[in-house]
């Protein structure tokens, strides 16, 4: 089956049949749909891929909301029965596949947000760990177990976690295999806010939807300049952040906000 992203409107599109997309304003919804838990496989992983670089393309989306279909699994992550016979090709290529997809999630130029609606366990939760913004529900449970089956998440988990909860509980949940209870995630950084069963797509959805008030080229501009940090300290970001600015001037966008503050309406965005 062809994982081609196609053009789509402001209806819903299949791709792959395990991922679907709808439009919501300027928000794409990318909902992870391969029962029973919503697994990723070589198709999937592709398939995500492509689609972010085609959002990355599309001047009417601002946002994108990932969630899990069904009410029990955000994601599972990898279908372990892909390593049941421990062929190593196999292995390099879904390694490959599952980072190539997560940085492309990661690197995604607007805000992105995971809702989080049920289990969200290895390439599931660096899954959400690749996005901007978590919101969990309150009956979901987070992990990196791969450890406890002898392997290790391959697609930034042991990065993107220690950077968010410290290295102590990275260490705890990949290396001791915690699983932590949505209210432990919130606590400790790992999500942004918890909400009632049911609710987190619609409350992503929310979020997102504030992100269309923002300069969609403003938003492009200061994110990877928060997500330097991660490598960088802030005294040597500090000329960059200025010269950013200043750069923001050379969009259509940057006037037009200016303008729209001053004559007190609303912003008319054409993402340039």
């Amino acid at each position: 089956m062809s994982t081609a992203v196609e053009p789509y409107k402001a209806g819903v599109f299949d791709l792959t049949h395990k991922l679907t997309v709808e439009k919501h304003g300027h928000t794409a919804l990318i909902t992870i749909n391969h029962p029973p838990a919503n697994t990723w496989d070589r198709e999937s992983l592709i398939g995500l891929k492509q689609l972010v670089e085609h959002l990355n393309h599309d001047d009417d989306v601002y946002a994108l909301v990932i969630c899990g279909q069904g009410e029990k699994f955000f994601s599972a992550g990898a279908d372990l029965k892909l390593f049941a016979d421990g062929d190593r090709l196999r292995a390099r290529e879904m390694a490959k596949r599952f980072g190539e997809a997560f940085e492309a999630l990661r690197e995604f130029r607007g805000v992105s947000i995971a809702a989080i609606n049920g289990f969200a366990l290895g390439g599931g939760l660096e899954c959400a760990l690749a996005c901007d913004i978590r919101i969990a529900e309150q009956q979901a449970q987070l992990g990196l177990p791969e450890a406890s089956v002898g392997l290790l998440p391959c697609a930034g988990g042991t990065q993107a976690l220690a950077w968010l909860v410290g290295e102590g509980w990275a260490k705890r949940m990949i290396l001791c295999g915690e699983r932590l209870t949505a209210d432990t995630a919130l606590r400790i950084g790992l999500v942004e806010q918890v909400v009632a069963s049911g609710e987190a797509r619609g409350h992503a959805l929310l979020l997102a939807s504030r992100v269309a008030r923002q300069s969609p080229v403003a938003v492009r501009t200061i994110k990877p300049l928060i997500d330097s940090m991660r490598s960088r300290g802030p005294a040597n970001l500090a000329a960059a952040e200025r010269e950013a600015f200043v750069d923001l001037f050379e969009a259509e966008d940057t006037l037009e906000g200016v303008s729209a503050f001053l004559e007190k309406r609303e912003p008319r965005w054409r993402n340039r």
